[in-house]
C-alpha cells in the first residue's frame, strides 16, 4: 500500500503528540501510530515499529519532551531528577544505536541549561526536539549531495546496492544511504538500486524496496546471500550502505549482514562507502571492538509471522548488527563530505556539536 504522497516522514510532530509511521506493518499497510507519553515511545523504539539510527534519535528527543510534559511539578531540582528517569528508561531501549544516545544528552544537556520556569523548560525542549527534527531532515539531503560526488564517474549510469534500510524511514526524510541513491537518480546517474532483503527482519526487501517504488526509482530485491554473484557477474558499480554507529577510526556497526558485503565488494574491487551524520560518530570509542551488539529475540529468526521455520530443539544466535572495519570502507560520507575512515577526527575537528 502507498504512503498518501511521495515524502516520506517516519516521525512527525503534530498538534499534542507525535505520529510515526509503524514500520512494522510495511509494505502491506501504510499505518501511522500516535504517541502522547514517553512510555509508549519507548515501546516503539523496542519494537522497531520506528527504526534506523537517525529516526530513533529524533523519536528520542520526542520521548523526552513527552516525557517531561508529564512531570506535575514546579520545582526545578525535581523536575531534572524526574527527567533523568526518563532518559533512563529511554536509554534502554536499543543498546548500539549512538543517535538515540546523543539525542538525549543533548535534550538533557538542555534542560539543565536552560534557566527559568519548568514551563518554560518544557516549551524549550519541545523546540530542542523539533530542531533536532529539521536539523536530521537537512542533514541527510546534505549527505545525498556529497555522496553523489564521491560516487564513481563510471558508468554513466550506476547500479547501486545497499544493504537494510538506510532511507527515508531511518532518518527524518530522504535518508543516508538512499540520500544518496535519491541524489544519483535526480541527477540521472542511477540505472538501478540492488536491495539486500536483510534477514531477520527484512528492512531491505519490506522497507528499502517500498520507498524506491513510491518515487519510480527501479529496484530489484534480492537475498543476503546473492551479493557476491551479483558482484561477480558485473551487476554492482558501487555499494552505500548507512551506519548505527562509527567509532573514531572508522570501523562502523550497521545492520547484522553488512560487514559480509564489505568484504565481497572488496574481494570485487567494488567501492564500499558508508553514508551517516556526524552525530553517529562516536569518538568516545576508539575502535569497533567496543561497539556494543545488541541481540534480540531469536522468534526473528525461526519464525516469519505465525509460521515456525526451525525445529523447536535447535538453538539460536541474533545479533542485530555486525562490524565492518574500517579498512573495507572507501569513504564515510557525512554532511561535511566524504571523508577517509582514518581520517574522521582530523577532518571533522570543532565540527561537534550539542
Amino acid at each position: 500500500m502507498s504512503s498518501p504522497s511521495n515524502q516520506v516522514y517516519p516521525v512527525v510532530w503534530q498538534g499534542d503528540r507525535v505520529l510515526l509511521i509503524d514500520q512494522t506493518r510495511i509494505p502491506n499497510e501504510y499505518a501511522l501510530v500516535e504517541i502522547s507519553r514517553y512510555e509508549d515511545m519507548a515501546w516503539a523504539i523496542e519494537t522497531m515499529v520506528v527504526r534506523g539510527a537517525p529516526a530513533i534519535g529524533v523519536a528520542a528527543a520526542y520521548g523526552i519532551y513527552l516525557g517531561a510534559r508529564g512531570i506535575q511539578t514546579s520545582n526545578r531540582a525535581d523536575f531534572l531528577q524526574q527527567l533523568e528517569a526518563v532518559a533512563q528508561r529511554l536509554r534502554a531501549t536499543r543498546p548500539t544505536a549512538v543517535n538515540l544516545f546523543w539525542a538525549i544528552d543533548r535534550m538533557i544537556k538542555t534542560a539543565q541549561q536552560t534557566l527559568g520556569t519548568v514551563d518554560h523548560l518544557k516549551q524549550v525542549l519541545l523546540e530542542t526536539a523539533q530542531t533536532i527534527n529539521a536539523d536530521d531532515l537537512h542533514t541527510c539531503q546534505r549527505i545525498g549531495a556529497h555522496g553523489l560526488e564521491a560516487l564513481p564517474t563510471k558508468p554513466e549510469k550506476l547500479r547501486l546496492l545497499t544493504h537494510c534500510n538506510a532511507g527515508a524511514l531511518a532518518t527524518a526524510g530522504y535518508g543516508t544511504a538512499l540520500g544518496v541513491v535519491r541524489s544519483a537518480w535526480s541527477a540521472g546517474r542511477l540505472e538501478r538500486v540492488y536491495a539486500d532483503e536483510t534477514r531477520p527482519r527484512l528492512q531491505g526487501a519490506r522497507l528499502t524496496a517500498w520507498e524506491c517504488v513510491q518515487e519510480g526509482i527501479p529496484v530489484t530485491v534480492i537475498t543476503d546471500n546473492m551479493a557476491a554473484h551479483c558482484m561477480q557477474r558485473g551487476l554492482i558499480d558501487a555499494v552505500v550502505v548507512g551506519a548505527d554507529r562509527i567509532a573514531a577510526n572508522g570501523d562502523t556497526a550497521n545492520k547484522i549482514g553488512t560487514y559480509s558485503v564489505a568484504l565481497v565488494a572488496k574481494a570485487h574491487n567494488i567501492p564500499f562507502f558508508v553514508a551517516a551524520p556526524l552525530s553517529t560518530i562516536d569518538f568516545a570509542m576508539s575502535d569497533g571492538s567496543q561497539i556494543p551488539i545488541e541481540e534480540r529475540d531469536p522468534s526473528e529468526i525461526y519464525q516469519i509471522g505465525d509460521t515456525r521455520l526451525c525445529p523447536v530443539e535447535a538453538e539460536f544466535y541474533n545479533p542485530a548488527f555486525d562490524v565492518t572495519p574500517a579498512n573495507l570502507i572507501a569513504a564515510i560520507i557525512t554532511e561535511y563530505g566524504a571523508i577517509a575512515p582514518h581520517n574522521l577526527k582530523q577532518a571533522l575537528a570543532g565540527k561537534q556539536s550539542g
